[in-house]
């Protein structure tokens, strides 16, 4: 693979790459995403991104951190950038509720510029709708319920509206310790403006060890919330979105892109 993309003016001698890592392993990840990495000599990002992406690592220094720590290591990464070639990873795509946010806007801020190159990954959206059959294969909704960031009343809001648009709608941070409620407050939103039978799949840690896939209904969501938590992504269904018998027996959620009424097949 040639040289990636990079603006032609730097102030520095580092370059700064944004890997979006995928979903799970190496075997999700892109093989820009993978170049980048052996391209760096120093690869930063939280602990358990890394842990996935250990058989990659060899020979170069690795700076891991934890959750709650964006701001210290993009500020970090940028430094680090300005005279060596650094890998920040972000788990699923950098761009979706990623590092690439935050980096860029502490660059922005940066008395000094380096060269970066934001790589895309497989979003986990797209990783639980490939588990789960097709939910989205048209118009769809991605939010996020963790309020860490948001206020809870503008989640509501948005809730609101993207449940009255008749598409899917996909909820990543479900639910977690710190916010127990926002899950059921979501599905309590989305009964307002779905019928019952909607169809709702849950995934949990969709291609990592302890992968789950359960597909129930918006009326009967309450029989396994209890099993969904920060590790899972739940796809509520739209208008057309119905569930369909798998080969291997199990369950999963087809949306109709609309075939059927042009072509007959």
């Amino acid at each position: 693979m040639g040289e990636l993309r990079l603006p032609l003016h730097a102030e520095t001698r580092g370059r700064l790459y944004i890997v979006g890592s995928g979903p799970g392993g190496i075997e999700q990840m892109t093989g820009e995403a993978v170049w980048a990495i052996a391209a760096s000599d120093c690869v930063i990002g939280n602990q358990s991104y890394l842990d996935a992406l250990q058989p990659l690592l060899a020979g170069k220094e690795v700076i891991r951190s934890s959750m709650g720590q964006e701001v210290e290591r993009a500020k970090r990464s940028i430094a680090l950038a300005q005279n060596r070639t650094v890998a920040m990873i972000s788990g699923g795509d950098a761009g979706v509720y990623g590092m690439a946010s935050i980096v860029l806007e502490v660059l922005d801020h940066a008395e000094v510029k380096v060269p970066f190159v934001v790589i895309p990954g497989v979003t986990a959206a797209n990783a639980a709708a490939a588990l789960l059959g097709s939910p989205l294969s048209g118009d769809f909704v991605t939010l996020s319920l963790s309020d860490l960031l948001t206020p809870l009343e503008v989640i509501e809001h948005r809730l609101s509206l993207a449940f009255q648009m008749g598409v899917p709608v996909a909820l990543y941070n479900p639910k977690s310790r710190g916010r127990p409620h926002n899950f059921a407050q979501a599905m309590e939103i989305a009964a307002r403006y779905r019928p019952a039978e909607t169809p709702v799949g849950v995934v949990q840690n969709a291609y990592r060890d302890g992968e789950r896939v359960l597909v129930t209904t918006l009326g009967d969501v309450g029989t396994i919330e209890d099993q969904v938590d920060m590790h899972s992504i739940v796809i509520l269904g739209g208008e057309e979105s119905r569930i369909f018998l798998r080969d291997d027996h199990g369950e999963g959620i087809i949306t109709p892109r609309g075939y059927h009424r042009k072509y007959v097949y």
